[in-house]
C-alpha cells in the first residue's frame, strides 16, 4: 500500500512539474515576443529620427535658398514662389514625421513608466536597505530576489516568520495591481540534497519552496491564485559559480518575477505600426 501511495505522489509531482514547465515556456515566449516587438519599434523610431534630421537639413537649405532668391530681383517672382512651395512641402513632411515619432515615444514611455512605478513602489514597500533583498529590471521585467536565509532553514521548505513579514510587503504591491502576474521561482546551489525521502533532489526542493511561498501569498496574504505561478529552477541558473560558501549562499534564493500586463503595450504598438503603413 505504501508503495502505491508513493508512486501516486511521484506521478502527481511529475504532472505538476510538466504543467509548470509549459506555463514557464509560455511566459518566456510571451516575454520574448514583447522584447522582439520593442526592438523592432526602437529600430523604426531611430529610422524616423534620421529622416527627421535629413528633412531639417533640407529645410535649412531651402530657407537659405529662399533668402538668396529674394536678393535676386531679376528672378524674384518665379524663384521665390518655387522656394515657398518647396518649403511648405518640407514643413508638412516634418510635421508628419514629428507626429509618428511622438506616438512611438509615447508608447515606449508608457511602458517604461509602468515599470518604473512598479520598481519605486516595491523598493519603498519592501525595504531594499536589506542587502539580502534585491529589486531590479531586466528587459522590461521586474525581479525581486530574496536570499534563502530570510525564507527557509537549511534543507527546509517551511516558510519562516521573518519571511512572512517580507512577503506581506510584496503581497501589498501585487494586490494593488490585479492585472499583473507573478512567477515565484525557487533556486538552490549545486550541493546534492540529502534531507528526507519526500524530496528527491534540489529540483524537488526548489519547487517545494516555491509552492510554499505561493501558499503564504494566497492563503495568508490575500493574493489571488490566478496571479501566481509556482516554478522550481533547481541549481541550473546560478548567479555565480558554486565554488565557495559565499557563492553557494548567493545562489540559494527565491526570485519573484513581476510581469506587467504587456497586452496593452503590444496592442498600442501594433495599432501605431498599422497607422504608419496606412499613411
Amino acid at each position: 500500500m505504501k508503495k502505491v501511495i508513493l508512486g501516486l505522489s511521484v506521478v502527481a509531482l511529475t504532472l505538476t512539474s510538466c504543467g509548470t514547465k509549459k506555463k514557464i515556456a509560455a511566459l518566456e515566449a510571451q516575454n520574448k515576443e514583447c522584447q522582439d516587438l520593442l526592438n523592432s519599434t526602437t529600430v523604426k523610431l531611430n529610422l524616423c529620427l534620421s529622416e527627421k534630421e535629413a528633412l531639417q537639413k533640407q529645410n535649412e537649405y531651402l530657407k537659405q535658398n529662399n533668402s538668396d532668391l529674394i536678393n535676386n530681383q531679376k528672378e524674384l517672382t518665379m524663384l521665390t514662389s518655387k522656394g515657398a512651395q518647396n518649403l511648405e512641402k518640407s514643413l508638412e513632411s516634418l510635421k508628419e514625421k514629428d507626429l509618428k515619432i511622438t506616438r512611438l515615444q509615447d508608447a515606449l514611455t508608457r511602458k517604461d513608466s509602468v515599470t518604473l512605478a512598479l520598481v519605486t513602489s516595491l523598493k519603498s514597500s519592501v525595504g531594499i536597505s536589506d542587502p539580502d533583498i534585491e529589486v531590479n529590471v531586466e528587459k522590461g521585467v521586474v525581479f525581486i530576489s530574496i536570499a534563502d536565509k530570510l525564507l527557509f532553514k537549511s534543507g527546509s521548505y517551511v516558510v519562516s516568520d521573518k519571511a512572512k513579514e517580507v512577503l506581506a510587503k510584496v503581497a501589498k504591491v501585487i494586490n494593488s495591481r490585479p492585472t499583473f502576474e507573478c512567477m515565484v521561482e525557487g533556486h538552490t546551489d549545486n550541493v546534492p540534497f540529502t534531507g528526507n525521502a519526500i524530496l528527491v533532489d534540489n529540483w524537488d526542493l526548489s519547487v517545494k519552496r516555491s509552492t510554499a511561498i505561493v501558499r503564504v501569498l494566497t492563503k495568508d496574504l490575500g493574493v489571488k491564485p490566478s496571479q501566481l505561478i509556482a516554478a522550481g529552477r533547481g541549481e541550473f541558473i546560478p548567479l555565480v559559480e558554486n565554488n565557495t560558501v559565499d557563492n553557494r549562499s548567493k545562489n540559494r534564493r527565491t526570485r519573484i518575477v513581476v510581469l506587467p500586463k504587456i497586452d496593452e503595450f503590444y496592442e498600442m504598438i501594433e495599432k501605431e505600426m498599422k497607422n504608419q503603413k496606412q499613411q
